[in-house]
């Protein structure tokens, strides 16, 4: 999935990017509110890491401005305001939840992980297409009881098609969620790594629905 990690501190920004970007997602970086606040306006994102003491102005703005005009983004605050009238002040204004720095690495990813399975209205940890498994918290595929090794890109794309199987998705909205800004997206890349995808997993297992895009094929 495609996030926003708003964070001033470069190497507490880019350690968590990694990370991250380790688990199959597209992340976009702002270091200031202003660029927040222009990222959050022309970008649908997943989900967006958000601290609070910025330079040009507290994250709690971008929050408002987000809940204000109805956008239901999920928003995780990772901040080193500790206080609990900060903690409940945060979540009042809607975040989603709360995390104070320092923090572990993998227990950010878990909430991450949490808060999109929530999102989704899937508190399983698991997804299954007859003899297709999908396990999002460690970004693995099963077919069959055996594993398959997919690139980040294959697991990003197989993630947003999965996580709605109902729905049909363009190749604008799912190179929006597989591609970061500054990344070059060749004009075949969602059917090159659709492409793949049904070459490890079965020409079933991706619909094309001509004209629209693609969806989860049907078990």
């Amino acid at each position: 999935m495609r996030l926003l990690m708003v964070e001033d501190e470069a190497d507490l920004a880019g350690a968590v990017a990694d990370h991250l970007r380790a688990a199959s997602h597209a992340v976009d970086l702002a270091a200031t509110l202003e660029d927040a606040m222009a990222a959050a306006r022309t970008t649908a994102y997943a989900l967006i890491l958000l601290d609070l003491r910025l330079p040009d102005g507290d994250g709690l703005a971008l929050l408002r401005s987000l809940r204000d005009r109805g956008d239901a983004t999920p928003v995780l605050i990772v901040t080193a305001r500790d206080r609990i009238t900060e903690r409940i002040a945060g979540l009042d204004a809607g975040a989603d939840d709360y995390l104070v720095k320092p923090y572990h690495l993998d227990e950010m990813l878990a909430r991450v992980i949490a808060i999109l399975r929530r999102v989704d209205g899937n508190r399983t940890p698991e997804r299954r297409f007859g003899a297709l498994r999908l396990l999002p918290a460690a970004a693995r595929v099963e077919l069959g009881g055996a594993h398959v090794a997919l690139t980040r890109k294959e697991w990003a794309v197989l993630d947003r098609l999965s996580r709605r199987p109902d729905l049909t998705v363009s190749r604008a909205e799912l190179e929006d969620t597989v591609y970061a800004f500054g990344e070059e997206v060749e004009s075949n890349a969602i059917e090159v790594h659709v492409s793949r995808l049904r070459a490890k997993l079965g020409r079933g297992a991706i619909e094309t629905v001509r004209g629209f895009g693609y969806r989860m094929g049907r078990a």
